[in-house]
């Protein structure tokens, strides 16, 4: 029968290896996949492993030293064209540098479904861990991080953090550099779709857009200003709301790519003139904002090289632990296309 815990105590490759009679090498082989292990003995090993509730850690993984490592990705399970790119990057990037990649996608940002998939990645194996918000900041300073007891990176958060190593843009600034531009090309009345309240990154970027209003001598009004949930859908959602104001805005703002699209979408289906009514801007640079007309205006992140830093830093904690988590602020870059007036055509 298998033995139930009443606290999370910590087994031990010493425990497992006293249990099944072998030597801890033998429990690592079994572990790792390596190493001449007869049937009989690793049948033995992995039912001591399933009765304790062993977690191999990071030492126990790395006793023969040879074995690949294997990094546990999690990420939200939602319909995000983002989270599409990352995922592709960080797979292309793994396989690049010989690491194999074990991924779990979370039904929601729940601390339950955080913990069921990060623990889920630890007993099958995972070295080290790589977030995508809002696992991140759901995790930093939680106890179920500190049991993890292995090296964590993030990509795509707006802050360091100080137990989680970082790769990230300014997002702060790179909203706040979106809504210059609108104002410089006559933009007054400006909404802002902001980004689940989970993600540091949405809260950054709102804070961005109120900066630079306020440089520009111009009133935050929180009636233009709508929650979004990073999807298509809640772009329509918003755009209906802020569509229905009156004066309605003469630009609005998403805080990524998918949102902006929604939004072009409901512009069009009420006739809009784009950009000459309306001016839509997004976040991120996805495929769509090649893919909508008119092409979107929006800030790119340099999802690849955020993706391939992140795993450098992975493999390098594996082998040298540093004291402290590294932070890694990348260039973004704001892209403008068809979506806003051109310069010299400010209008009336």
């Amino acid at each position: 029968m298998r033995r139930r815990r009443t606290s999370r105590e910590r087994i031990t490759i010493q425990d497992v290896a006293e249990r099944a009679g072998v030597s801890k090498m033998t429990v690592s082989n079994v572990v790792n996949r390596t190493g001449k292990v007869g049937g009989a003995t690793r049948a033995r090993v992995l039912g001591v492993i399933e009765d304790l509730g062993y977690v191999p850690s990071q030492a126990a993984r790395h006793l023969v030293g040879s074995a690949a490592a294997r990094i546990g990705l999690i990420y939200r399970d939602v319909e995000s064209m983002f989270l599409n790119v990352a995922v592709a990057d960080i797979s292309v990037g793994a396989a690049e540098r010989g690491l194999q990649l074990l991924v779990r996608r979370a039904a929601d940002a729940s601390p339950e479904e955080t913990e069921r998939a990060a623990m889920s990645l630890k007993r099958s194996g995972a070295d080290g861990l790589l977030l995508i918000p809002p696992y991140p900041e759901l995790l930093s300073g939680s106890a179920l991080l500190r049991e993890l007891d292995m090296p964590t990176v993030a990509i795509a958060t707006a802050t360091p953090l100080p137990d989680i190593a970082t790769v990230r843009i300014d997002n702060f600034a790179a909203a706040r550099a979106m809504t210059a531009l609108l104002i410089s090309r006559g933009y007054r009345r400006i909404g802002f779709v902001a980004g689940a309240p989970r993600h540091s990154d949405s809260l950054a970027r709102l804070e961005g857009y109120k900066a630079a209003l306020a440089a520009h001598g111009l009133p935050f009004d929180p009636v233009l200003c709508v929650e979004g949930l990073f999807t298509f859908a809640s772009g329509i959602e918003a755009a209906n709301r802020l569509f229905a104001l009156r004066p309605r805005p003469d630009a609005v703002m998403a805080a990524n790519d998918d949102m902006a699209c929604g939004i072009l979408w409901v512009a069009h289906s009420l006739n809009f003139r784009l950009p000459e009514d309306l001016a839509v801007t997004g976040f991120d640079d996805t495929l769509v904002a090649t893919r909508v007309w008119p092409t979107l205006t929006t800030i790119r992140q340099p999802l690849a090289a955020m993706a391939g830093h992140a795993l450098d830093m992975l493999v390098d904690a594996l082998r040298r632990p540093a004291p402290k988590p590294a932070d890694k602020v990348l260039d973004f870059s704001l892209i403008e296309r068809g979506s806003i007036r051109a310069i010299g055509s400010k209008g009336e």
